[in-house]
């Protein structure tokens, strides 16, 4: 099975997920990635890197979500990264003639092509954004009296993702 680096690959969770879950209740237990076993009998030793990606793939699949693997010069349509954002195109067009995302025109064509890495880095600093004026509106609201003390989000977010994920 070869695939090209530069290609994206979209896999669908399995029908049956009796596998899936084993894996997952495997890798709850694995600290530290161990190896793979070829067919022909050889180990090798998985990379770390390689490990922290399986594990994220596993929880994905396992909550029936489709995972797409694809290299960050990924070249997107307006349409795909729209998608990606969970935004419409006109919105995205918007921000791409703001200049909030960058964008290359192929030489021969009038449509625009947006680079996966780009759209990650707007979605990044969003979410910086949106985290920043979070923490201004609640330091306002307990120096307005309205908390007793101002809450942990970051505490609060992962109480809240070991709940949903329990």
């Amino acid at each position: 099975m070869s695939t090209q680096a530069s290609e994206s690959t979209t896999v669908l969770p399995p029908a049956d997920m009796e596998a899936m879950l084993d894996l997952s209740r495997f890798l709850e237990h694995v600290s530290e990635p161990a190896a793979l076993l070829g067919p022909d009998g050889q180990t090798v030793p998985l990379p770390m890197e390689a490990y922290k990606v399986l594990v994220k793939v596993v929880a994905s699949m396992r909550a029936g979500k489709a995972i797409t693997i694809a290299p960050l010069d990924q070249q997107l349509t307006t349409q795909e990264a729209a998608n990606f954002l969970g935004i419409s195109r006109p919105t995205l067009v918007k921000l791409l003639d703001q200049g909030e995302i960058s964008f290359e025109r192929p030489a021969s064509g009038r449509h625009r092509r947006v680079r996966l890495d780009d759209v990650l880095d707007y979605q990044r600093r969003k979410r910086a954004s949106r985290r920043a004026t979070l923490d201004e509106l609640t330091e306002q609201a307990a120096a307005a009296g309205l908390y007793e003390e101002v809450p942990d989000y970051a505490e609060a977010l992962q109480a809240a993702r070991t709940r949903q994920a329990g």
